[in-house]
Parts: C-alpha cells; sequence; structure tokens
C-alpha cells in the first residue's frame, strides 16, 4: 500500500491548501499495486467472512462477495496461488480515498490480476516511481498567500501600495510516496518550490507592478520588497495602484503564487518537471480617497 511521509502542511501560515495544477493534466485519481499472495488471501477471506457474518447485510452483497471468493479460491484460479506465491504477485485497483468518487478514480476497473515475477503489468497507471511522484503531488499542502502591504490596511487612490512575501514564509514543501509490497519497493519525492506571485486587484481600476502582475522570485528567496522610508516617489518592484476608491466597502486583491514542481525517486536521482502548480487566496484592501481642503 503506498504512504505518504514529510511535510504536508507547508509553512508561512496557519491554513493551507491543495496545490493546484497549471494546465488540464491532474494527478492520477487511481492506480494498481501488487500484493503478495498471502496479503491477497487475507484480504478476500477478512472481507468475505466480515460480509456474511453481518447482521442484516444484504443477500446481493452476500452473493457478490462470495462469486468473487470463490474465483480466486475456488474458481479461475486455485486457493490464490498461494501455492506459487515466489513466482508472481496479484495486482489490484486503488482509488484515491479523497477523489474515489469522480469518474477518473473510476477508470481503475480490471479486477485483479497474477503477474509473474518480472513482467511487467498490461495495465495504465500501474504503480511505478512517477505514478508515486503524482500521487505525492496530489498531498503537498501549500500555505495560504498573504502579501504583507505598505500602506496596510487603507491604502489611497492613485498611491502605489508596496506587496512582498518574505523569504522566511515561503519555503520548499515535499511529501515523499512510497510502496513496499508483493516485491515491489519503490519511492518518490515531490518537491514544491515557489517561483512567482501574481496579484489581481480585484476591479479593473487598477495597475500593477510590473504591468503584468507577475513578481518573481528573487535569489534570496523572497518576493518583491517591503516599503522603508525615502521610497514614497520610487515605483514598487511588485504592488498595486488603484485607480478608485473602494467606497464603503473593499476590494478582494488575489495574490497566488506559482511553484515550480518536480520529483525525484527509485532510478530518477536528478530533479524531473511536473507540472508547475498555484495556490492563493483573498484579501480585504480598502481604497480611499485622498481627501484634501480648500481654503
Amino acid at each position: 500500500m503506498v504512504r505518504f511521509s514529510g511535510s504536508t502542511t507547508g509553512s508561512g501560515g496557519s491554513s493551507s491548501g491543495n496545490v493546484v495544477p497549471v494546465g488540464d493534466w491532474t494527478p492520477p485519481a487511481c492506480w494498481y499495486e501488487p500484493r503478495t499472495a498471502q496479503e491477497f488471501s487475507d484480504h478476500v477471506e477478512d472481507n468475505y467472512n466480515q460480509t456474511v457474518n453481518t447482521p442484516g447485510q444484504h443477500s446481493y452483497a452476500k452473493a457478490s462477495v462470495g462469486q468473487f471468493r470463490n474465483k480466486y479460491k475456488d474458481g479461475k484460479y486455485k486457493n490464490y496461488n498461494l501455492d506459487k506465491a515466489d513466482e508472481g504477485s496479484w495486482w489490484v485497483a486503488v482509488r484515491d480515498e479523497d477523489r474515489w468518487m469522480e469518474p477518473e478514480a473510476q477508470v481503475c476497473d480490471r479486477e485483479p490480476f497474477w503477474v509473474e515475477t518480472g513482467d511487467a503489468p498490461d495495465v495504465p497507471n500501474a504503480v511505478t516511481p512517477q505514478i508515486l511522484a503524482e500521487l505525492a503531488y496530489n498531498r503537498v499542502q501549500l500555505p495560504t498567500t498573504e502579501v504583507s502591504l505598505a500602506p496596510a490596511g487603507n491604502t489611497k487612490v492613485n498611491l502605489p501600495t508596496w506587496a512582498w512575501l518574505d523569504k522566511a514564509r515561503f519555503k520548499e514543501v515535499s511529501v515523499t510516496a512510497a510502496i513496499n509490497a508483493g516485491g515491489l519497493n519503490l519511492q518518490a519525492t515531490t518537491t514544491a518550490k515557489p517561483v512567482a506571485l501574481k496579484l489581481e486587484a480585484g476591479t479593473e481600476d487598477a495597475e500593477t507592478y510590473p504591468a503584468s502582475g507577475e513578481c518573481t522570485i528573487n535569489a534570496d528567496g523572497s518576493i518583491g520588497e517591503p516599503y522603508a522610508k525615502g521610497k514614497a516617489d520610487q515605483v514598487p518592484p511588485c504592488g498595486i495602484k488603484y485607480l478608485r476608491s473602494s467606497g464603503d466597502g473593499a476590494f478582494k486583491l488575489r495574490a497566488t503564487v506559482t511553484w515550480e514542481i518536480t520529483w525525484t525517486g527509485t532510478g530518477n536521482p536528478n530533479p524531473t518537471q511536473l507540472p508547475n502548480g498555484t495556490f492563493g487566496n483573498d484579501q480585504d484592501v480598502t481604497v480611499q480617497e485622498i481627501q484634501s481642503v480648500n481654503r
């Protein structure tokens, strides 16, 4: 069974969320992995005994689990191939427990099948180091993206607002997926590294710095630059300028960090690219008109 370990909470905030892949790619929602003959036998027998001995269990469920058991115990196969335990293993379909209702999780619909030692399973999504890396991708938890702003709290119309993320808040996040079953011993580590910050003002009446809204990461790992006294007349390397007031409410500034994601693992010591991912959230920005007094 695939097991996960490592940093799954990220850094830089009390809350976190799953990385969202850029583009149409998604990690697999199901896969196939091996079981020894004994492991498979124990699982089927336990499931059968629990089903038939549960009071009130529907007769259809009992018949279904009975037919399944007979196929591998007394039907097409004999006693779960326990007498061939050294010659191969059973491969079974597994659905991601967080996505098992999704249509993508239903594509691994083949019943358990026997694979001789040294042969490759003839199915898509048979577990490999890359499949493990992609499964780990789905479990990377990234920190909330709340940028520091100056002025903090309230800003003014036509006043450049500086935005930045401190290097200590956003670090690499890694998750390792491993399997040691059915004679298969594989592992892969997926690592997410922050590379850019995108600002979206929450209104069309605003300008971003730079114009694209994409603030790249600095050499020291920070993004943007903190405001300091004496910089009032400078254009911030990362920031935003609102062109109208938010009135009695606030604009929803969305800050999204892009993460570069790579993996290493069994047979793959050098980092290999996976699709970049993003994670972001909204924060309120109140924009006020600059008050002037005519004498």
